[in-house]
């Protein structure tokens, strides 16, 4: 108790004190000064305008796919019924070659549907790389502006005050930064996996859900 009583009294005393330093050039009216800022990466990102059209493109992709799903679903029920009818008036090798053909195209199916709803994962992950590429130099100058010395992720802090929560902040500027990203430069395929931006920032990300439905167990 006696630790957060003291996070909380430095926390809520930076801005008062750097709120004294003189930063040349003319500052925004809603930036506030403190050597330290917070920022939440994950709101940041979906109530951004980019974050908002990422977002409907993923779930438009993922509902394609799992459409696609419902569907080689329901043919390869219909298909695997024939196969049980036909099993009665077939030599026992014989059905078991039709058998051993269904299981490959069931495995082979849910490969492919699989490897579908990997890659919406993937364009997900380069989607925030890509907005944390362009958030950098925007919350370089939120840093600039308010004297900071460091933007910390608001998961990694264990207390901190709302005023030095720069969020909102930067999602306006954002959004007239960049609008919804879909003018951005398209992403170097040899830097698509590395890091970009901060990476505390990377890191606090929640491991997001594959999109689209499980395909049926092969019989």
């Amino acid at each position: 108790m006696r630790l957060r009583t003291v996070i909380c009294l430095v926390l809520l005393s930076i801005a008062p004190a750097a709120g004294a330093q003189q930063i040349g050039g003319d500052l925004d009216p809603g930036t506030i000064q403190s050597e330290i800022l917070v920022i939440d990466f994950e709101r940041l990102f979906s109530r951004s305008l980019f974050g908002q059209r990422v977002a409907r493109e993923i779930e438009s992709a993922g509902e394609a796919v799992a459409a696609e799903n419902r569907r080689i679903e329901a043919e390869l029920i219909d298909e695997e019924r024939e196969l049980t009818e036909k099993r009665a008036q077939l030599p026992p090798n014989e059905f078991r070659e039709l058998a051993n053909a269904f299981d490959e195209k069931v495995t082979r199916l849910r490969d492919e549907q699989d490897s579908k709803a990997r890659e919406i994962g993937e364009r997900r992950e380069s989607a925030r790389r890509r907005f944390a590429t362009a958030a950098e130099p925007v919350l370089t100058e939120l840093m600039r502006e308010s004297g900071a010395a460091v933007i910390l992720e608001r998961r990694a802090v264990f207390v901190a005050a709302d005023s030095v929560d720069v969020t909102s902040l930067a999602i306006s500027r954002l959004d007239a930064e960049i609008g919804d990203g879909s003018q951005l430069p398209a992403p170097d395929d040899q830097e698509d996996g590395a890091e970009a931006g901060p990476e505390a920032l990377q890191n606090a990300l929640p491991a997001p859900p594959e999109p689209g439905d499980a395909l049926p167990a092969s019989p």
